[in-house]
């Protein structure tokens, strides 16, 4: 039987926001946020409720949560990528910050707001790190005057770039306790919870891997992971189709300059893996 995938947000929300799990929660958002943000304990606004199913199989499973000092946090993890998905964590963000106030309410009873979205795409491809951190600063002085926003995206596709990985590769890149929980999403089934690497011993990681392999669906959840499963599945055919026509253009593009240079045919199949008549083809 195919393992649960966690970065389905079924699943993920199945091992994340329930109450029983808060404790994986917590280590989830402290490895995520700052110093001055970490969390001792946390209230779930939305915990996980498998009879929503029943009205609405492809509702937004994001967790929202209020931490001990009044601090909102609302994770959420994107499987596919849509278009200006910034322009939408922006409005859950502002829903999160917004939703706090009640009619006649001082504005001093606003908590800081922390929006945290998981990725299974690249998003920033202007930037190489996975994990970015975003907040409203002044243009010249880079002075933080409204502190109540912050932004964090995780891009689970620049932490293991191929998802075919090696498990000796995916420990290499194990620093922080954030990845270890994006190994854990990325690459979960190399992962053998009775014998779990040094660079992985994390206890929160060992109750995870097991809520993971004794998960069950219920029916109308089990429609709506297999729905989101697929999606996921069209999506990795599709950009892998993209990546390989971009790569045929760059070697047909490579070639024609080649030929331009009066480079022998040889050589030039050699260096784009075009076949002669291909190459050929290009000649004027």
């Amino acid at each position: 039987m195919e393992k649960i995938n966690p970065r389905i947000d079924i699943a993920f929300k199945k091992i994340f926001g329930v109450e029983e799990n808060k404790d994986l929660l917590i280590s989830l958002i402290n490895s995520i946020v700052g110093a001055e943000d970490q969390v001792v304990e946390v209230t779930l606004l939305n915990p996980y409720n498998p009879r929503n199913f029943a009205t609405d199989k492809l509702s937004i499973l994001d967790i929202k949560a209020k931490g001990e000092t009044g601090k909102l946090f609302n994770i959420e993890i994107q499987i596919t990528d849509e278009a200006d998905y910034d322009k939408r964590a922006l409005y859950y963000w502002a829903k999160l910050y917004t939703e706090q106030l009640k009619v006649a309410e001082e504005y001093s009873v606003l908590s800081k707001a922390i929006g945290i979205h998981i990725l299974n795409f690249t998003s920033i491809p202007d930037v190489d790190n996975y994990h970015n951190v975003f907040h409203i600063v002044e243009k010249k002085t880079g002075l933080q005057y409204f502190k109540d926003l912050e932004l964090h995206t995780i891009e689970l596709k620049k932490f293991c770039k191929t998802g075919r990985e090696a498990l000796d590769e995916v420990l290499a890149k194990i620093k922080v306790t954030l990845d270890i929980w994006v190994a854990f999403l990325t690459r979960h089934d190399l992962i053998n919870r009775d014998n779990v690497p040094a660079q992985l011993d994390n206890p929160e990681l060992k109750k995870a891997l097991h809520v993971l392999d004794v998960m069950n669906f219920g029916e109308l959840e089990q429609q709506a992971y297999e729905e989101r499963l697929k999606w996921m599945r069209i999506e990795a055919n599709t950009l892998k189709k993209h990546e390989e026509k971009a790569r045929a253009e760059r070697d047909i593009e490579i070639a024609r300059n080649l030929v331009a240079s009066n480079v022998s045919v040889t050589v030039i199949a050699q260096a784009t893996g075009l076949t002669i008549e291909e190459i050929e083809s290009l000649k004027p």
